[in-house]
């Protein structure tokens, strides 16, 4: 197998740059605080393969990815990658000979889609978390569940559908859409009827986890994806009870 005291080293550089940020990567796991290492995670990984070159492209790959993160979504508050990690890793083998160019596309695809939704782009998004613990998805798959209930939420299937998504924004944007529109550089965009404020954000999904109410528990390595309950409603109506706020 694999030595472990090595691809643990290796991941730890990834933790070194969330804590060269300066960023504290909070975790929505109902049981602790802070998020999986990814020291832990390569120790995970190590256990499950003796394939160096595979072990190294995972690592870049998520380097890459966490780069991104912190250049395009400086304000996330959930760093949970537990489950991510785990898809690409499966992913990859059962690609096979494939194993390589698979997690090489995976990394462009999750990049640009970073950058495109983020912080310097049109769309200015302020977090992944719809993203990291599948909203995104679950919405997509209840639009069509006969033929999307079997793809997963970081399968390359879905991360296409979400670059088309961004594609359809940023020409409404364009437009100035009602909906989507021209907003300052000094703000995030909130499609939604909830605050998104920090604060808010923090106390809503906090709520949502401990009741069980997120689709994709990405604090867990092989996590089971919920898709068929109403999420965004459910976070709606919690929002209102916690915030006690009229919709705007």
């Amino acid at each position: 197998m694999t030595k472990l005291p090595l691809v643990s080293s290796r991941f730890q550089a990834i933790d070194q740059i969330i804590i060269q940020h300066k960023i504290t990567p909070l975790s929505l796991n109902p049981h602790k605080n802070i998020i999986t290492s990814f020291r832990d995670i390569g120790n995970i990984i190590a256990e499950r393969t003796d394939d160096t070159q595979l072990v190294q492209c995972l690592f870049t790959t998520v380097e890459r990815i966490i780069h991104a993160q912190v250049c395009n979504f400086p304000e996330n508050i959930f760093w949970d990658y537990d489950f991510i990690v785990y898809s690409m890793f499966e992913q990859a083998v059962s690609a096979k000979e494939g194993a390589i160019r698979y997690l090489e596309v995976f990394g462009n695809k999750v990049v640009e889609l970073m950058s495109m939704c983020g912080c310097s782009s049109e769309i200015r998004f302020p977090y992944l978390h719809d993203f990291i613990y599948g909203f995104d998805w679950a919405r997509w798959v209840q639009k069509d569940p006969v033929n999307r209930a079997n793809i997963q939420p970081f399968s390359l299937t879905f991360l296409d559908c979400l670059h088309n998504k961004g594609k359809e924004l940023l020409h409404k944007i364009s437009i100035d859409d009602e909906r989507y529109h021209h907003i300052s550089t000094r703000s995030y965009r909130n499609p939604f009827c909830f605050s998104r404020d920090p604060k808010d954000e923090y106390k809503l999904l906090t709520y949502l986890a401990e009741y069980q109410l997120i689709p994709v528990s990405a604090w867990n390595w092989n996590a089971t994806t919920i898709w068929d309950k109403p999420f965004d409603q459910l976070r709606e109506q919690v929002s209102l009870t916690l915030f006690n706020r009229t919709q705007k």
